[in-house]
This record gives C-alpha cells, structure tokens and sequence, in this order.
C-alpha cells in the first residue's frame, strides 16, 4: 500500500478548506450560519440571499496532482420564492504537473422551472496518464500524454408537456482536442501499445430522457432520479464516428438521525472509432474516486456506488462510502471481469447552505492495496 499524497501536503489542504469559512459566510449581506435545506425549508429576504460563493482552489488528485486557482459561482435570485436558483461557475486553475484549465458554467432556469439550459465552456491543457484499456491496470505501468481541448457544449432538459417528474432534453458537444503521446522514458512506460491519438475534432449531438422525484438536486433526502443518454459523434460533423450510451439510476432516502442514503448504478457503452480518451469507465472524482481518469476503461463499463451522510453543524459535514466498477470490452466480457472496489470517507464543507451546495475532500482506499485521494465542489451522485 502507498499514499501519494505526501501527509504534510493533505494537512495543508485541509486547513486551507477550513479557513476560507469566514470569507465564505461574509459574501452575504446577512450572515446566518444556521439555515440549511438539508433540515428544514428556507424563505429568502432580500438582505439574506447568498449572490457569490468565492473558493481558492487549493487541492489535490490523483490526476492533478497539487491544484492552484479560484472558483466562483454566482447565484441569481429565482423568478419565484421557493424557484430553482440560477447560478453561473467560473474556475481558473493550473497544477503541479503543468495543467491547465479555465470553465465558464452557466447554469437557467426558465419557464417556471420547467426548462433547463446547462452550458459549458472550457479550454484545457492537460498532462494525463495513459494506462491502456481493460480492466486490469497496473498503478505503475503507464505512459505520459498531453491534451490541448477546446470544448463548448449545451445541455437543454424540458419538463413541458411531460407528466410529472418525466423530462426530456438534448446535447451538443463541441470539440477540438491535439493530443500526442510523450516519450517513454522509464520503465513505468517500455513496451506499453498506445492508441491512435485521434486528434481533431469530436463533434456529437445527442438526445436524453430522465425522471427525476429529488427533493433538491445538490443534497438529495429523498427520491430517485434515472437517466438514459445517447450521443451521436459523426465524421459529417467532424473527424470521427462513434456512439456513447449511458444509463444512471440513483435512489435516495432518509434515515434515522438525520444520516441521507444514497445508491447509484452507472452502465455506459462506446462504440465505433472511439479516441481513447472517450473510452468509458473511471472519472475519479464522480465515478470511483481516488484515481485517475480512465484508469480502467474501456467499451463497456459498470459502476455501483452506496453512501451515506450527515449534515452536523455550522458548514459542516461528512460522509462514508462503498464504490465498485469494471469494464469489458463487450457486455459478456463485462460480466464475467472481476471487481474494482473502493471504501472511503470524506469532509463536506458548505458553499451555499441554502442551496445544499458542498465541497468535498474524499480519501478512498482503492482496490484494498493504495490510498487515492480527490476534492470536488459538489457531491459525487
């Protein structure tokens, strides 16, 4: 077993987390602590809405190492009392393994509630880790890639003309990427088959059906939210042909003591002239926290996830959880792989209370054999 992250280093992350606090609360007109949708409903004032949530980035994972920046999001007062609030994200951050990354995430609702519009863009230049496909990676077997993206990209999700909880949506995924594969040179890479980078662009439109009974989006209580996605990648739209399919089902409930459940269960399929970095199977943030993107990947992928947790006091609160995956290249060879499992815990630290809006810092020991460790402004599912 090893950790990667050197102790003194996560000591410092978290008391930098924890300090930020203070600056957090003050960008309210009123600071009020104490109220929080986990437990009981909120009414807003015009002196106590939350317009601004500002976060040095100080963190750390797997695929970035130690992460420098700032992130905001900006909050817009609903239309209504009670309304979906609207909230705009910029992120700005670069890494100690020379990465690169601006977002800019609006976020509306329009329409009474009844329209959503999720837009996306971002521009990254990216040191990763390739550590081939399928379902049985070596941590220390990999080889070096650099990535320059560009991505711009809309989510649109209706409820009109819908019973309720049942909505409908669709995609556009624009993308330019240059990728090239570093020289090998240790032993960590000799011998490795790299992919065809496929450079170029990936453009895909896609369409998406969901029902979604959530009593609240970012901390769910209660209900259940399933999510079936397709997206189309054409060569008439840009440099490659591919199909991705991805299925989301999660389940939520309370328990006694104020402690939330929460199940997930994540089956997704590439096919086609896939690049590899679109392959399916890890996120490491999200999906089996605690190691890399893609670190097992490939076709087909299958992902469960349980959790459990609790809101204490103040911005506080915390969590444990039980993650397991695999990947095959085809659905009987995906059934028939052996697990990936993961058990953690992890700190949940408030951005906007009234929205059960949370950062988290996760340690997850992956596969019983080595500590992974993320942070990520919002819950995992």
């Amino acid at each position: 077993m090893f950790f990667r992250m050197p102790f003194w280093k996560f000591l410092i992350v978290v008391f930098f987390y924890t300090s930020f606090l203070h600056a957090q609360t003050s960008l309210k007109n009123k600071v009020d602590p104490t109220p929080i949708q986990i437990d009981k409903e909120v009414t807003h004032t015009k002196d106590d809405f939350q317009w601004l949530s500002l976060v040095p980035v100080l963190g750390y994972t797997e695929e970035t190492r130690m992460q420098f920046g700032v992130m905001s999001l900006f909050f817009i007062k609903p239309e209504k009392e009670g309304g979906k609030v609207p909230e705009v994200g910029v992120t700005a951050f670069g890494t100690t393994r020379g990465q690169y990354q601006f977002n800019l995430e609006p976020y509306f609702y329009l329409l009474d509630d009844q329209l959503s519009i999720w837009a996306t863009l971002r521009y990254q230049n990216w040191n990763a880790s390739y550590f081939g496909h399928g379902n049985s990676p070596h941590i220390d077997r990999y080889n070096n890639f650099n990535r320059k993206k560009f991505y711009a990209g809309t989510i649109i999700e209706s409820a009109l003309g819908m019973p309720k909880y049942f909505k409908y949506g669709g995609e556009i995924h624009i993308e330019h990427s240059d990728v090239y594969f570093k020289d090998c040179e240790s032993e960590t890479c000799r011998g490795m088959k790299l992919p065809d980078p496929k450079s170029g662009w990936r453009n895909g439109l896609g369409y998406l059906l969901s029902f979604d009974s959530r009593d609240n989006v970012n901390w769910s209580k209660h209900g259940m939210y399933a999510l079936w996605k397709q997206m189309f990648y054409r060569d008439e739209w840009g440099d490659y042909t591919f199909d991705v399919e991805t299925a989301d089902i999660r389940f939520y409930t309370t328990l006694p003591f104020k402690f939330t459940a929460a199940q997930g269960f994540i089956w997704e399929r590439s096919e086609g002239d896939v690049p590899f970095d679109f392959m399916v199977g890890t996120d490491g943030v999200r999906r089996f926290r605690g190691v890399e993107r893609l670190y097992f990947s490939d076709h087909q992928s299958l992902i469960m996830q349980t959790e459990v947790r609790r809101y204490f006091a103040y911005r506080f609160g915390g969590h444990v959880f039980f993650e397991s995956g695999k990947v095959g290249g085809y659905f009987s060879e995906l059934i028939r792989n052996e697990w990936h499992k993961s058990v953690g815990f992890g700190a949940l630290v408030g951005l906007n209370l009234e929205q059960s809006l949370f950062a988290r810092a996760d340690i997850s020991w992956v596969d019983f054999d080595h500590i992974g460790v993320s942070l990520f402004m919002r819950q995992a599912f």
